[in-house]
């Protein structure tokens, strides 16, 4: 009987964490919900800096004319969870940090909806503050 009640807590533990999370492994408080640039490889994402002079859908266009693939880089509504660090690099006085992403869901005309996770490559802007 002992062994029972020391099973069953055990398993009340392990399973505790994963309440908080959907069935992908995903903490759903780690969900962020918005507009991204999504790039198929983190050169892409380098490229799509390094051409951006106020104008995203040329940039992209150029990014994509580059690599003859029409969907290299895109921008999408999405929910996502952004994943490890991948680089940082300036153009101008813009700061960039590239990070890998997991897309999780895809705004539709019917609201946000679910779709298998995808990863991509995205950059966020950095403030940078003098020294």
């Amino acid at each position: 009987m002992r062994v029972i009640l020391r099973l069953a807590s055990l398993l009340l533990l392990l399973c505790a964490p994963a309440q908080a999370q959907d069935n992908h492994g995903v903490d759903k408080r780690d969900i962020e919900v918005g507009d991204a640039l999504v790039c198929d490889t983190q050169e892409q994402v380098e490229r799509y800096i390094a051409l951006y002079n106020g104008d995203q859908d040329a940039a992209i266009r150029a990014v994509n004319r580059e690599e003859n693939d029409p969907r290299a880089c895109g921008v999408i509504s999405a929910a996502f969870v952004r994943g490890p660090h991948i680089a940082a690099t300036s153009h101008g006085n813009m700061a960039f940090e590239i990070v890998r992403i997991l897309v999780v869901g895809v705004d539709s005309s019917g609201g946000l909806r679910a779709v298998a996770p995808a990863p991509y490559f995205t950059a966020f802007g950095v403030t940078e503050y003098g020294v």
